[in-house]
C-alpha cells in the first residue's frame, strides 16, 4: 500500500451532528475529539509523517460570540489533556494560521505544548488556526516583497508560504457530505488527492482513515502527465 506523507483533512460536521441528537452545537465539537484520537493514532500507526487538521478557519469568527468561546475554551481544555498523550505517541504539534488573533490563554497553551513536544521524532500533528487558504497566500506575497523580490518560481514562493519545509498534502480527507475545500491550502492542494465522506466527523474512527490511505493508494497521480510517461520515470 502506498502511504502518503502528508494526510490533511477538514474535518466537517459537528454542529450537524449535535443538531441530530437534539443537542446544541458544542456538544458535536466536544464530541469530535475522540475523532481527532482516531486519526491522529491510525495516521502514526500507518506511517504517515504529517497529519494537518483544519481546526478553526478565519471565516469561523462570523459564528455566534458563544460558540466561539466555547470552542477556544474547549481547545484549551483539550490540549492541556491530550499534550501527555502527544509524548506517549512521540508527536510533535506545530499550528499554522493567524495565530495572533486566537485569545492569549489559548496561544499561551498552543506555545506550552508545542515547545514541549519539539523534540519528539514521530507524527507531526500541525493545526490550521485560524487559517485561510487567502490569508496565507497574501502573508506569503507580503514576506516575499518584503524580501527584495527575489526571482519569483512556485518553489521559492513556497518559502514563504506558513508550510514552508513541509511537503505537500497527498491526500485531502472531508468529512460531512460537502465537496468543496473552503479556503484551505489553496497553493498546498495543487496535486492533492481528494476523498470525501458522507459521515460526520465526530463518528469518524480508525477504520476511515484506513479506508481513504487505501483509496489513494489505488489512484494513479500523473501531474499533467500520462500514465505512460509516468511508468517511464
Amino acid at each position: 500500500m502506498i502511504i502518503p506523507r502528508h494526510v490533511a483533512i477538514i474535518m466537517d460536521g459537528n454542529g450537524r451532528w449535535a443538531k441530530r441528537q437534539g443537542l446544541k452545537r458544542i456538544f458535536g465539537h466536544r464530541n469530535a475529539i475522540e475523532a481527532v484520537r482516531a486519526a491522529i493514532t491510525s495516521a502514526g500507526k500507518s506511517g504517515v509523517q504529517y497529519l494537518t487538521l483544519y481546526t478553526f478557519s478565519e471565516e469561523n469568527w462570523k459564528r455566534p460570540q458563544e460558540e466561539i468561546d466555547n470552542l477556544m475554551h474547549l481547545l484549551v481544555d483539550a490540549i492541556r489533556k491530550e499534550t501527555p498523550e502527544l509524548h506517549r505517541n512521540n508527536v510533535q504539534l506545530r499550528c499554522i494560521g493567524n495565530t495572533a488573533s486566537l485569545p492569549e490563554n489559548v496561544q499561551k497553551k498552543l506555545n506550552e505544548c508545542i515547545t514541549s513536544t519539539k523534540n519528539n521524532k514521530g507524527l507531526v500533528l500541525i493545526l490550521a488556526l485560524s487559517y485561510s487558504g487567502q490569508w496565507d497566500i497574501l502573508q506569503a506575497a507580503a514576506r516575499y516583497a518584503a524580501a527584495g523580490k527575489p526571482p519569483l518560481t512556485p518553489e521559492h514562493f513556497e518559502q514563504y508560504l506558513s508550510t514552508a519545509g513541509i511537503p505537500q498534502p497527498e491526500l485531502l480527507i472531508r468529512t460531512g457530505g460537502e465537496q468543496r475545500i473552503s479556503n484551505f491550502f489553496l497553493w498546498q492542494a495543487a496535486y492533492t488527492e481528494f476523498y470525501f465522506l458522507d459521515l460526520l466527523w465526530p463518528d469518524f474512527r480508525e477504520n476511515h482513515f484506513l479506508e481513504a490511505i487505501n483509496e489513494y493508494s489505488k489512484r494513479e497521480r500523473r501531474f499533467g502527465q500520462t500514465g505512460e510517461q509516468i511508468k517511464t520515470i
